[in-house]
């Protein structure tokens, strides 16, 4: 009886916790590429490009894109389904003349969820270009216990995503 009491007064504690933690969070990430801003926007938001620097799209070699619209373009989705890619879209909501972009990330698999990447690109000098990725996500209760981990988690592939492109556009000729 002892033992059935502190296993109930656990899981009460961690729904506790779980009820304060905020649900709502954002993630950024952004670095600095050795190119002029026209030629890092042109390249990242193109949807299309993704598979070349996006590590979740990277790690699942059966994933299958299908796309929708013109790229680059506000209205464009890309939906991709793969064993460890899951199954989602993403489709472009806006762009604001060279400088920034928004895109929704509808998920279907293997969590449905809706989330929104914000990204902004910034001139530092002719050459250099800042790109600044928000994520700006939401985890229901009570999976709100598991945010600590997710947020960590999320922020590693985000820095990786962010190292990842700026190889392949400097490379770029």
């Amino acid at each position: 009886m002892l033992i059935l009491a502190y296993i109930v007064g656990v899981i009460v504690v961690l729904l506790v916790v779980a009820a304060l933690i905020p649900k709502a969070y954002i993630i950024e990430s952004e670095v600095v590429i050795n190119k002029p801003k026209e030629e890092v926007f042109k390249y990242a938001v193109q949807l299309k490009n993704q598979p070349y620097y996006n590590k979740w799209i990277m790690a699942d070699p059966n994933v299958k894109m299908n796309y929708t619209g013109i790229d680059a373009a506000v209205g464009f989705i890309a939906a991709w389904e793969g064993k460890d890619a899951g199954k989602g879209e993403q489709e472009i909501k806006s762009i604001t003349n060279g400088n920034a972009y928004h895109v929704e990330l509808r998920f279907e698999k293997p969590f449905k969820g809706i989330n929104q990447l914000y990204v902004n690109i910034e001139a530092l000098t002719p050459t250099q270009t800042k790109v600044k990725t928000l994520f700006d996500t939401y985890t229901p209760f009570p999976m709100t216990l598991m945010i600590p981990l997710l947020k960590n988690m999320l922020q590693k592939d985000m820095n990786t995503n962010a190292q990842n492109l700026k190889k392949v556009i400097e490379v770029q000729q």
